[in-house]
């Protein structure tokens, strides 16, 4: 059976020129579109806690953790784009139907676990955040904003749910406006960004550790891969066998479409870190709990505007990332078990799906009422992540490089080289955070 499917524009004759180009920059649009999805989902309120963290607590030195992810995030994120069209599956899906039984459930319970947990985090950050430009109750805001989020994926189309995510995600930009009023030194930045400083004690490799679990949390895997089926869906392709193979071309448009996506979160990130190592960590404030709380503790330092911005942020991407990880668990359970799972798909059509999709946003809902406290649960859970983060790659890897699976489109030695050294960093950054538990114990 050929790998590229029979109902590939490609293989339909060549179009008009005019045609051509237009279908050319409709490709192109799309890619940007969903990459800007993806990316801006990686740089969601609890993400946005974590950078700023790092910034307030190690200061301008420890910059140049943004660029040293970047290629990392590339590889996964590819990797899981890659597995999406040209086996015509969700991440879930694939290991189900290529793996025992032990291994499926094991991965499926560590994504939820942690995807719940950072939905969880996510809903509190935007309470906390709409807070600060609207002085209403926190309880009414989570609330308010879970059903808000749960609406959009019942009764909004595919379309309308992406249209409505490009836009929020165009918010992130509010954080590198923060960043130039906050007036960082530029020999500082300079030195920070291209010079690594490195540090073997707790406080850095735990913060290194978080870095690396939320830029690589395993809900980009499974969305990324899920997002690439729901496209093809979307254009007819209804069945594995339909949507199974990719051409060249497509293939160039999702790595544009990844090196978009992954450039603008990684940006993003960069100045989130630079705005707080240029005020809170210059002004002696290295401890805050939460994204909001950066964004509390940046107005007297860079002014109102800054703080604002920074809110702002906070709250549109947040209706962006709790969807992402919420509609992410439920493909999750649903390709495991062998439900029907698409948002192309009517709540009726796909019960059980949607029936998860609001179980889980539910139970992220309710962790910020039963006295957990999602941003401290969510630190731990970047770290448990950052140690699941090799586990689940080297799976993917595994299917990328199957013939059996993949077909002609294989992986080439450059993005192993890449996956095998994204596996071994991850490792060792985890490795040596627990030589420093033990060695303080």
């Amino acid at each position: 059976m050929p790998y590229d499917s029979p109902n590939s524009p490609q293989t339909t004759g060549q179009p008009p020129a005019a045609t051509s180009k237009v279908k050319k920059l409709g490709q192109f649009l799309r890619s940007i579109g969903l990459g800007v999805i993806t990316g801006a989902a990686d740089d969601d309120p609890s993400a946005i806690g974590t950078y700023s963290t790092v910034g307030a607590t190690l200061g301008p030195g420890f910059l140049w953790l943004a660029p040293a992810v970047f290629p990392m995030m590339f590889t996964v994120v590819y990797l899981s784009s890659k597995l999406g069209q040209v086996s015509g599956r969700g991440l879930f899906d694939a290991i189900r139907v290529n793996y025992p039984k032990w291994v499926l459930y094991s991965a499926l319970g560590s994504v939820m676990i942690g995807n719940v947990i950072e939905a969880a985090a996510d809903i509190g950050g935007i309470a906390a955040g709409f807070q600060l430009l609207v002085p209403l109750p926190i309880p009414a805001i989570v609330v308010g904003a879970t059903a808000a989020i749960v609406s959009l994926q019942f009764w909004g189309s595919y379309q309308l749910i992406k249209q409505v995510f490009q836009w929020l995600a165009l918010a992130l930009l509010a954080y590198v406006a923060a960043a130039i009023l906050a007036k960082p030194n530029l020999m500082e930045v300079i030195k920070g960004t291209f010079v690594p400083k490195l540090r073997f004690d707790e406080q850095f490799l735990s913060l290194a550790v978080a870095v690396i679990g939320t830029s690589l949390s395993a809900y980009l895997y499974t969305w990324q891969s899920n997002e690439e089926v729901e496209e093809e869906i979307a254009m007819g392709r209804v069945t594995v066998r339909q949507r199974r193979g990719a051409t060249d071309e497509e293939l160039q448009h999702s790595r544009r479409n990844i090196l978009f996506g992954m450039t603008f979160s990684n940006v993003i990130m960069y100045f989130i870190m630079l705005s707080t190592s240029a005020t809170l960590y210059k002004a002696g404030i290295h401890e805050i709990s939460s994204a909001a709380d950066a964004a509390k503790a940046l107005r007297p330092l860079a002014g109102n505007t800054a703080g604002l911005l920074f809110a702002i942020g906070i709250v549109a991407v947040g209706f962006l990332a709790v969807p992402v990880m919420t509609t992410g668990a439920a493909y999750d359970l649903a390709q495991t078990m062998g439900w029907k799972s698409s948002l192309n798909a009517r709540p009726g059509e796909a019960r059980k799906f949607y029936a998860a999709i609001a179980v889980f946003s539910a139970l992220a809902m309710s962790m910020n009422f039963i006295g957990v406290n999602p941003m401290k649960a969510l630190v731990w859970a970047g770290i448990v992540q950052g140690f699941s983060a090799p586990a689940l790659l080297f799976l993917i890897l595994q299917m990328t490089n199957s013939r059996r699976i993949m077909g002609a489109r294989k992986n080439g030695l450059a993005i192993n080289v890449l996956g095998a050294i994204t596996s071994l960093l991850i490792l060792t950054a985890t490795i040596a955070l627990i030589i420093t538990w033990v060695t303080k114990r």
